[in-house]
C-alpha cells in the first residue's frame, strides 16, 4: 500500500512537472535620466519622453485571446535617482467613445477605460506594488502579497471580503496626470522611490507588467501575456526590467491629526449633546528600503466607511473585513489561516468590541517588510479599558516570519499572536502559535498548509487547528482540493472563527473554456465544488454541492446557472430570526441564477436568486445591484436583500436596503453617502463622508453619522459630526 501511495504521489509529481512549458518572458532594460519629465499627461510633447524607444506590444486576453491589442499603446519606462517614471499613450480610433466611469481614488478600473502596471521591487515573484489611472487622471494603487490570492469568505450567507491578496487601502505618495486629444489619451505617472520597498544594489531586476483595458471593446491586453483565468497580479509570470542602480532614498514620515467630534443622543430626554477633541499621530520610518517602522498614537479611524448591515439567517458567526488603513497596510504579511473561516489573526479585534462597539486605541507600533528574501512582521497594540463595556485594557501582539523561495513560488514560516490583558487578573491571556507554507510544483501547481495551536487558561484539550490544500490552476483549469480541521479546544482570541469544532473536506473543479464560432457567446465556466462539515462524533453539520456553468457573452453579460444541493444538521434546535429550527437533519435542493449586465455601460445590474428548501421549508432569496453612473463625476449604487423564509415552526422576511452615492469633484475630492435599513432590527443608517486628499490618504474629511431604530422602545437615536484633518511631512529626503 505505503508502495503504492509513493508511486502515486511521484507520478503526479511527474504530471505537474512535466506540465511547466513556461512561455519566454518578455524584458527590457529600463533607462535612468538627468532631465526629469514635466509630469503633465502631455506625453507627445515631451522630449524626455520622445527620445526612448517604446514598449507597444501588448497582446488581448480577452475578447480575442492572443490576439494583438485592437488599438495602439506606446509606453516609455525611466527612473532618476529618487523617482519611477513611467508615460504611456493609448492611442484611440474613436476617442469620442472613451469611457470613464468614476474619477476618486482607488475605483475599480475594470469597467472603463484605463491602464493599470505592477512592478515587482523584490523580485520574488510573489509581492509587488500596482498603480493605474483612467483618461480623467485619477489615482489607483494598491499593494500585492502572494500573487493577489486574497482570500474570499464564500459562505452564502455572508459578507465577503478580502484579506490580504489585494490591499486597495495601501495608498502611497506619488503622482498622475493625463490628457485626452483626437489621438486618444495620455499618462504620465511619477512614483518616488521613497514610497516603494526593494532591496538597493546595482544592477536590480524587478518584475513588471502592463494592461490596458479599452471599454467599447470589452478588452483587456498585458504586455506579459497570461493564460486564461490569471490577471496582472500573477506575477510569477511577469515581465522583467533590468539595470536599476538603486540606494536608500532615505524615509521619514510624520502625520499628525486632528479631530472634533460631536455627539447627539436625541433618545433621551433633555438631548445629550457632547463634543471632544482628540489629536494623534502616526510616525513611519523606513530603517532600509525595504524595512519600516510604523509608530501610532491615539489611533483613529473616524473616515472610514462604515460595514454593511448584514443579517444572521444561519447559526454560524457573520464576517466583517477590516477596513482601517492602519491594520490594512501589509495586511497579507500577517495573514496565515483560512481566512474568512479560520484566521489565526484578525485585525478587527483591536479597538473593536465583541457588538461592535469602539474601544479607544492608545497606540502602538509595526515593524514590517523583508531581510533578503525572508518576509518579517512585528505588530503590537495598546488599547484602553472601557468600563460600560467591562473591557480590561489589553496588549494585543503578533509576530510573523516566512521565507520566500522564489523561483520554486515555495515560502516557509511562522507566526505568534497573542493577547493580553493588563487588569488584576493571572490568567487573562490567550496565545496562538502556528507554522505554515507553500510548495510550488512549476507555475501551475501548489501545495499549501499551517498547523496551529492556541493555549488559553482553563482549556487543556484539542487545541489545534490545521489545513492542507492541493491546487492546479493553468490554461483555464482550476483543481484544488483541501481538508481543515479544527479542534474542540481551538480559541484564537485574536483571530476569527466562523464555526468553531469541525472537520471540513473540499474540493473544486473549475474550467474557462473560450468559444470560437460561437457568435457573440465570448465564454463558459463549467464547474463543480463540494464542502461538507463534520463534528467529532461524526455528524455532518452542513454539506453543500454546487454544479454550475457561467455564460459569458462577448458584451460583457453574464448568466450563471446553478444547481445546490445541501444537508444541514442540527443538533440542537436554534432561534433564526426568533423562529425556532428544531434539531434535526434538513436534506434539501436548490436552484441559483446569477446575472450581470455589461459594467462598462453608465447603467448595469446585477442580481442573484435562489429558490429552494431550507430547514425543512422553503426559501426564495433575491439580491441584487443596480449601478448608474452619470459622466465621471456621479455614481450611485442601489443593492437590494430580500429573503422570504417559509419555516416548519413559522416565517421570516429578512430585507437589507443599501444605496451609496458618490461625487467626485476631482480625483482627491469626492462625496460619498451611504445610507442603510433593515426590518428585523429596523436599523436606519446614515454615513456621510466629505475628502479633500493632500496626499495619500491625508487631509481633510468631514463625517455624519446617523443611526436611528424605529423601534421607539429600543431608545436608538444618535446622531454624529466629526471633522478630521491630517498632514503628511516628509523629514527625511535623499
Amino acid at each position: 500500500m505505503t508502495k503504492r501511495l509513493v508511486s502515486c504521489f511521484m507520478l503526479m509529481s511527474s504530471f505537474f512537472i512535466h506540465a511547466q512549458q513556461q512561455t519566454v518572458r518578455p524584458e527590457f532594460q529600463i533607462n535612468k535620466i538627468e532631465t526629469n519629465p514635466k509630469i503633465d499627461g502631455q506625453v507627445l510633447s515631451d522630449s524626455v519622453w520622445t527620445k526612448l524607444t517604446p514598449i507597444t506590444d501588448l497582446n488581448q486576453i480577452k475578447p480575442v485571446y492572443g490576439q494583438p491589442a485592437s488599438e495602439k499603446t506606446e509606453i516609455r519606462v525611466a527612473y532618476s535617482n529618487t523617482t519611477f517614471y513611467l508615460a504611456v499613450v493609448c492611442y484611440d480610433s474613436n476617442p469620442d467613445g472613451i469611457v470613464i466611469s468614476d474619477s476618486r481614488r482607488d475605483s475599480g478600473l475594470d469597467d472603463e477605460d484605463s491602464f493599470l502596471f505592477i512592478v515587482d521591487t523584490y523580485n520574488d515573484q510573489q509581492n509587488g506594488f500596482l498603480f493605474g489611472t483612467n483618461p480623467q487622471g485619477m489615482e489607483y494603487d494598491a499593494q500585492i502579497d502572494n500573487e493577489g490570492k486574497g482570500n474570499f469568505n464564500q459562505n452564502r450567507t455572508q459578507q465577503a471580503g478580502v484579506v490580504g491578496g489585494t490591499n486597495l487601502n495601501w495608498d502611497a505618495s506619488w503622482q498622475v496626470k493625463t490628457e485626452i486629444g483626437d489621438y486618444g489619451w495620455s499618462a504620465e505617472f511619477a512614483i518616488p522611490l521613497r514610497s516603494l520597498r526593494f532591496r538597493s544594489g546595482n544592477n536590480m531586476t524587478w518584475g513588471i507588467n502592463f494592461q490596458r483595458n479599452i471599454s467599447k471593446n470589452t478588452e483587456v491586453a498585458y504586455w506579459a501575456q497570461l493564460p486564461l483565468g490569471f490577471d496582472i497580479k500573477r506575477l510569477s509570470l511577469a515581465g522583467k526590467m533590468h539595470g536599476l542602480d538603486l540606494q536608500s532614498p532615505g524615509n521619514l514620515k510624520f502625520i499628525p491629526y486632528a479631530l472634533m467630534q460631536t455627539v447627539r443622543d436625541k433618545a433621551v430626554d433633555p438631548v445629550n449633546t457632547n463634543t471632544d477633541f482628540e489629536f494623534g499621530a502616526d510616525v513611519k520610518y523606513s530603517i532600509t528600503p525595504s524595512l519600516t517602522l510604523d509608530l501610532t498614537y491615539n489611533t483613529d479611524f473616524a473616515q472610514v466607511e462604515v460595514d454593511d448591515q448584514q443579517l444572521n439567517l444561519d447559526r454560524f458567526n457573520l464576517f466583517f473585513p477590516e477596513k482601517r488603513p492602519f491594520f490594512l497596510e501589509n495586511a497579507g504579511q500577517f495573514t496565515v489561516g483560512s481566512p474568512g473561516e479560520v484566521d489565526l489573526f484578525f485585525s478587527r479585534r483591536i479597538g473593536i468590541g465583541d457588538d461592535g462597539a469602539l474601544v479607544p486605541i492608545i497606540g502602538g507600533a509595526r515593524l514590517s517588510g523583508k531581510v533578503g528574501q525572508t518576509n518579517v512582521g512585528a505588530l503590537t497594540m495598546f488599547t484602553e479599558k472601557v468600563d460600560e463595556l467591562g473591557i480590561e485594557s489589553n496588549n494585543f501582539s503578533v509576530a510573523r516570519v516566512n521565507h520566500d523561495f522564489a523561483e520554486s513560488r515555495s515560502s516557509i514560516g511562522g507566526v505568534f499572536v497573542s493577547r493580553a490583558g493588563l487588569g488584576d487578573a493571572d490568567d487573562d491571556h490567550n496565545e496562538v502559535y502556528a507554522i505554515d507554507g507553500r510548495y510550488g510544483l512549476g507555475k501551475k501547481a501548489q501545495l499549501s498548509g499551517f498547523y496551529a495551536r492556541s493555549a488559553t487558561p482553563g482549556i487543556n484539550n484539542d487545541e489545534y487547528a490545521f489545513k492542507a490544500k492541493a491546487e492546479y490552476n493553468w490554461d483555464g483549469w482550476l483543481i484544488n482540493g483541501a481538508y481543515t480541521e479544527v479542534g474542540q479546544g481551538f480559541n484564537p482570541e485574536v483571530g476569527f472563527l466562523q464555526r468553531s469544532s469541525f472537520k471540513k473536506p473540499e474540493v473544486l473543479i473549475f474550467k474557462s473554456h473560450r468559444l470560437e464560432n460561437w457568435g457573440n457567446m465570448l465564454e463558459i465556466r463549467p464547474h463543480t465544488s463540494y464542502r461538507g462539515y463534520w463534528d467529532f462524533e461524526g455528524n455532518q453539520i452542513t454539506g453543500f454541492w454546487h454544479i454550475d456553468n457561467h455564460w459569458v457573452w462577448k458584451s460583457g453579460f453574464e448568466i450563471h446557472t446553478g444547481i445546490n444541493i445541501t444537508t444541514e444538521g442540527v443538533l440542537e434546535s436554534f432561534s433564526l430570526q426568533g423562529i425556532t429550527v428544531d434539531a434535526g437533519t434538513y436534506n434539501h435542493s436548490e436552484l441559483q441564477l446569477v446575472y450581470l449586465t455589461n459594467p462598462n455601460k453608465s447603467l448595469s445590474i446585477s442580481g442573484r436568486t435562489i429558490i429552494g428548501g431550507y430547514f425543512g421549508g422553503d426559501r426564495i432569496s433575491n439580491s441584487g445591484t443596480v449601478k448608474l453612473r452619470i459622466g465621471d463625476k456621479f455614481n450611485s449604487e442601489y443593492s437590494l436583500s430580500h429573503n422570504n423564509l417559509k419555516l416548519p415552526n413559522g416565517d421570516v422576511t429578512a430585507v437589507v436596503n443599501r444605496f451609496r452615492l458618490g461625487y467626485s469633484f476631482t480625483p482627491r475630492m469626492f462625496l460619498q453617502g451611504l445610507i442603510q435599513h433593515n426590518n428585523i432590527s429596523d436599523i436606519f443608517s446614515v454615513n456621510a463622508r466629505f475628502g479633500w486628499l493632500q496626499n495619500a490618504n491625508t487631509g481633510l474629511f468631514v463625517v455624519i453619522n446617523i443611526v436611528k431604530d424605529d423601534d421607539v422602545l429600543d431608545g436608538l437615536n444618535n446622531q454624529s459630526i466629526t471633522v478630521k484633518y491630517s498632514r503628511r511631512f516628509d523629514l527625511l529626503r535623499k
